[in-house]
């Protein structure tokens, strides 16, 4: 097999790739032996293994304890939608999305106090060490875990208020923007930030994920006349969603 000027693990990582999206390697059909690949590509068995390597980074395939490699079902992308920040209802966007497209979501939530890192006061304006409330989600559809996301209020602005805690309270539930309303605080811009890496073993591990799976990343953060009120990660399996922003037309 003739070959252009690609480095051979990746030549052969690529056609195997193409047979795996074409049909030719159906899910759950075992991957070519590395002697196979070897004899059929003209390969060094390291060039063998290092492609074998490459489909399983890119979670095309798993290994089998015992039996081989074999390629994965791939999922069909579900979309997760982004419809603004003012939900009319006052619940937070994801239990108004999941209500108009008639999703099964459940989530679970836990929040605790912490000193914030230099990372997050960065994003929130305020010193390194001061104290925040943190919240963890995990967010499911119909049981499976789709979302995590985790959120860092500061405690200078909820600090001793109703809303302190995001999950409890009178306001417990709401989004952002209608919980700092019930303390004078008015939202009045949220920026999101996009990006894209390979998933923490514990975020893989919670959403069901395979090592070296890529995981999107919404970083996500509320003001008030310039104030950072709330920043949050949300973080998503790229193989099993798409974030779909709807966004109106000014």
């Amino acid at each position: 097999m003739t070959f252009g000027e690609q480095p051979a693990y990746l030549r052969v990582a690529s056609d195997l790739r193409e047979k795996i999206a074409n049909g030719s390697l159906p899910p759950h059909t075992r991957l070519p032996s590395q002697a196979r690949i070897r004899e059929e590509y003209g390969v060094s068995d390291t060039v063998a293994l290092e492609a074998r390597k490459v489909l399983m980074a890119e979670g095309l395939v798993e290994g089998r304890s015992g039996s081989g490699t074999y390629v994965r079902e791939r999922p069909v992308p579900r979309r997760i939608a982004r419809s603004g920040y003012r939900p009319p209802s006052g619940a937070n966007p994801f239990r108004q999305e999941q209500a108009a497209d008639g999703a099964r979501g459940t989530w679970e939530s836990s929040s605790e106090q912490e000193q914030t890192s230099a990372v997050v006061a960065a994003r929130l304006g305020i010193e390194p060490g001061e104290r925040v409330m943190r919240t963890r989600y995990v967010y499911r559809d119909g049981g499976e875990p789709m979302m995590l996301s985790t959120s860092w209020e500061p405690l200078s602005v909820t600090g001793r208020t109703p809303v302190m805690l995001p999950e409890e309270g009178p306001l417990g539930g709401c989004g952002v923007v209608e919980r700092m309303a019930a303390i004078d605080v008015v939202v009045d811009n949220v920026v999101e930030e996009v990006g894209a890496r390979p998933g923490l073993a514990e975020e893989l591990l919670a959403l069901g994920g395979v090592p070296g799976h890529v995981v999107m990343v919404v970083e996500r953060t509320y003001y008030a006349s310039g104030l950072a009120v709330e920043t949050a990660d949300v973080v998503v399996p790229a193989d099993r969603f798409r974030i779909a922003y709807h966004l109106p037309v000014r």
